[in-house]
C-alpha cells in the first residue's frame, strides 16, 4: 500500500504551519546533522481535518543554491531514476506556479497532478494535489523547506493527507508503509543532488 507525496513531482518533501503540538518521533533523533545521518520521520495529524501527515528531515551533502536548483528543475528525467516513479512530466509553468504530472509504479493507471508554489526567497514550496478525489484521496498537500547548514542543505518536508487504509499505512512498519517509503526517498534524493552538484562543478570548472 504505497501512497507517495512528492512535492511537485517527488512527490511526495516540509514545516507547515498546520501541525498540531501532537507528534511522535519515528526513526532517529530529534533532527539529522550530517549527510549520512538517517533521515528523521515525525508522525504529525492535522489540525482541523481526518487524516495523518508526517514531517521528514534529512541532510543533503550539497550548497543550498544547488540543492533548490535541483528540487525546481521541474522537467528532469532524473526523477525517473527514482524506483517508485514511472513517468514523469511538466505541464505548465506560470511565475511561480508550476503543474506537473507523475505516475507512479504501485498505481500505474492512476495521474497524480501536482501544483508546486515556490517562494525563492524562503527557498521554500508549497504543494498540492489537484486530483485528490481521481487518486483515491481526500487531499494531500505540503511544504518543502530548504536551510543551508554550513556547507551542506538540510531539507524539511511536512505533508498532510487522507485516504481510505491511511492509519494503517503510517504506521506500518515495513516494506510498502511510510516510513520505508520516506527513508528510500530521502536515501535516493540525497544521492541525486549529490551526483548533480558533481557535475555542475565539472560544468564550471
Amino acid at each position: 500500500m504505497l501512497r507517495p507525496g512528492f512535492g511537485g513531482i517527488v512527490a511526495a518533501m516540509l514545516i507547515a504551519a498546520g501541525a498540531t503540538a501532537w507528534a511522535t518521533p519515528a526513526s532517529g533523533p530529534h533532527a539529522a546533522t550530517y549527510p549520512d545521518a538517517d533521515p528523521v520521520i515525525t508522525t504529525l495529524k492535522p489540525k482541523q481535518a481526518d487524516g495523518r501527515g508526517y514531517r521528514l528531515s534529512y541532510m543533503v551533502n550539497a550548497p543550498l543554491d544547488t540543492t533548490w536548483a535541483f528540487k525546481t528543475d521541474f522537467a528532469s528525467q532524473v526523477l525517473l531514476t527514482n524506483r517508485l516513479i514511472s513517468a514523469h512530466r511538466l505541464v505548465s509553468r506560470a511565475g511561480n506556479e508550476v503543474v506537473t504530472e507523475t505516475v507512479y509504479h504501485d498505481k500505474p493507471k492512476l495521474v497524480f497532478r501536482w501544483k508546486t508554489t515556490l517562494f525563492p526567497e524562503q527557498h521554500r514550496l508549497e504543494f498540492m494535489l489537484l486530483n485528490a478525489q481521481e487518486c483515491g484521496q481526500a487531499y494531500h498537500h505540503g511544504t518543502i523547506e530548504l536551510q543551508a547548514v554550513d556547507s551542506f542543505t538540510r531539507v524539511t518536508q511536512v505533508a498532510y493527507f487522507d485516504f481510505f487504509g491511511v492509519s494503517l499505512w503510517v504506521n506500518y512498519p515495513f516494506s510498502g508503509g511510510m516510513s520505508h517509503f520516506l527513508k528510500y526517498t530521502a536515501r535516493w534524493e540525497q544521492q541525486a543532488v549529490a551526483a548533480y552538484w558533481q557535475q555542475m562543478k565539472g560544468v564550471t570548472h
